[in-house]
């Protein structure tokens, strides 16, 4: 095991952040696949289970099991994990400025096509290889500006190069679930068996430049752009939401572990075997998942259960007015199964009360939550 700090100079003077990657096995061999959580640094159950996933590569490695290369970021956001506000962590957004830290990557299509013109051929691997080395110098001829760009920068350059890439979430309460490009579907399919996810969920674009876009999407794009050459998807990504907030303890941080190092025998990092037991939800567009929204104010209590699988028109919540005690339903508009709502039970209008994966697209813009 290898440990790497990256230091992220603070906004004042005498502040500083640091990043800790650990690395196991041959940086030259593949597959390679980078893990991160803690990107919002409030959603501690990826915080776990990469804690836990690195103890297991350490004795994967020092049991001579280890093939590929890994690399594991536990915490990746030291920033936010400072952003305490009357005891409570803001871990989701900047507090400088609002934004979220998984938004607003930089996108390193067009520096990377101006400079492979001309330097493509007919071998896939050579290909490959020419892709990452300029999506590579794209990122370093970018110099952010603030720690948080630094960060996102930073985050980037570790998972570049990745055959693979988990950036570990989660909701507010939630059901297993993952979201990932389409073309990346039937790679991360055997995870989500292994996760028990209960939605899996598919957009080319979801919008907001989150983190795990930014290092896959410019692959599908390099080919469409390029199609004379023949250039492989050469990083594959995905968000995996490890159900929700209060879901933290070691035995489930143990539990999904052993899911990424089972997936990582699967992909042939590993050394050993794996049974994938069967999926147990469909792959489905994030354009076909509801956001319920609250229509007035008032306290929130549920009526589908999570995980449950809902019918159009079939109530899901109910709001109380606290001054009439008038009870106002929230029906479902689409199908699907109701996999994650939020932790609180006090709705303002328009408020978001949970999401719905149905089969159906019917939105399009910006599909993730702010």
């Amino acid at each position: 095991m290898h440990e790497h700090r990256f230091k992220i100079p603070g906004r004042g003077p005498g502040i500083t952040h640091e990043v800790l990657t650990l690395s196991f096995g041959d940086p030259t061999a593949r597959p390679y696949v980078y893990v991160q959580a803690g990107l919002h640094a409030d959603e501690a159950p990826g915080m776990m289970a990469a804690r836990m996933l690195v103890d297991m590569l350490a004795k994967a490695e020092a049991d001579g099991i280890l093939r590929g290369h890994v690399k594991v970021v536990p915490f990746a956001n030291p920033l936010a994990l400072g952003q305490v506000l009357h005891g409570d962590l803001s871990g989701r957004f900047d507090l400088y400025d609002g934004r979220n830290f998984n938004r607003d990557y930089p996108d390193l299509t067009e520096d990377a096509a101006r400079a492979l013109q001309g330097q493509l051929g007919d071998d896939p691997q050579a290909n490959a290889h020419a892709v990452r080395s300029a999506l590579a110098d794209a990122l370093a001829q970018r110099l952010p500006v603030g720690p948080a760009d630094t960060l996102r920068h930073h985050l980037m350059a570790q998972g570049i190069g990745a055959d693979v890439v988990l950036d570990l979430h989660c909701d507010g309460e939630a059901e297993m679930h993952l979201y990932t490009q389409p073309a990346a579907a039937e790679t991360f399919a055997p995870l989500a068996a292994l996760t028990g996810c209960r939605a899996m969920l598919v957009a080319d674009v979801s919008g907001g430049h989150p983190f795990d876009e930014a290092l896959s999407r410019p692959w599908a794009s390099l080919a469409a752009r390029l199609p004379d050459h023949p250039i492989p998807l050469g990083c594959v990504s995905c968000t995996v939401e490890l159900r929700g907030r209060a879901d933290v303890c070691r035995d489930l941080g143990m539990q999904d572990a052993q899911a990424i190092m089972d997936y990582m025998i699967y992909l042939g990092v590993l050394e050993g075997s794996v049974d994938l037991p069967q999926l147990a939800c469909a792959v489905t567009p994030l354009e076909g998942s509801e956001a319920l929204t609250a229509p007035v104010a008032g306290l929130l209590s549920y009526v589908a259960a999570l995980g449950a699988y809902v019918e159009r028109g079939e109530t899901v919540a109910q709001i109380t007015d606290l001054e009439t005690g008038a009870v106002t339903s929230v029906a479902a508009t689409t199908s699907g199964v109701f996999y994650s709502r939020p932790a609180t039970r006090i709705a303002e209008a328009g408020k978001r009360l949970g999401k719905i994966a149905g089969a159906v697209s019917f939105r399009d813009g910006p599909l993730l939550s702010p």
